[in-house]
């Protein structure tokens, strides 16, 4: 007879990520992901191999819910309206950027279901990047974007900005405001 399972996907995938946000890659282990979901280790070993298995799944996760969430933003309105309304979005899920790049981490090798999550993350971060060109095209098509500039460029300056870390303590809203107002308009004065 099969034991009921002691832990949720969601429940486990919130503690991993506190993990990985908190300590990293190199520092998660199951036994610091057990102790913190007071469970046998070997109650993660029975649905995971290992750590990496755990952690691409877990990424996979966290871009099907990023993904389903940009795709439920109102796309009827004009560039700048869809444009803020992205930028909101962007920094409510902030630790996407950092998440990301833990993919990078992990050893494509370390197993087949490591290798296929690799592989799908990679078309999630390509339907992403896809997904945010469409609204750069739209700023282009209205003239609200320099039509010379890449979309590349643009891409990796907005997403890169949830990056910037505020070490001045700077309020969120101001901090996010004025980020908005550098990638819409610039940081030089205009006569």
């Amino acid at each position: 007879m099969a034991r009921d399972r002691k832990f949720t996907d969601d429940e486990l995938f919130q503690m991993t990520k506190l993990l990985l946000v908190g300590d990293g890659y190199d520092a998660f282990t199951f036994s610091k992901l057990a102790s913190m979901m007071k469970v046998s280790r070997g109650s993660i070993y029975k649905y995971y191999e290992n750590k990496d298995e755990l952690i691409s799944e877990f990424l996979m996760y966290e871009m099907n819910r990023f993904l389903q969430g940009f795709s439920e933003l109102d796309k009827s309105g004009d560039f700048q309206t869809q444009f803020d309304l992205v930028i909101d979005f962007i920094f409510k899920h902030s630790e996407i950027h950092q998440i990301l790049e833990i993919i990078n981490q992990i050893p494509k090798k370390s197993s087949n279901r490591v290798l296929s999550n690799h592989t799908q993350l990679s078309a999630y971060h390509t339907d992403m990047y896809k997904q945010f060109q469409g609204l750069i095209e739209q700023g282009k098509r209205e003239h609200v974007i320099k039509s010379h500039l890449s979309d590349a460029i643009i891409l990796g300056m907005t997403f890169q900005t949830i990056a910037i870390p505020n070490h001045f303590g700077i309020p969120k809203d101001e901090w996010i405001a004025s980020i908005r107002e550098i990638l819409s308009e610039g940081m030089f004065q205009r006569d």
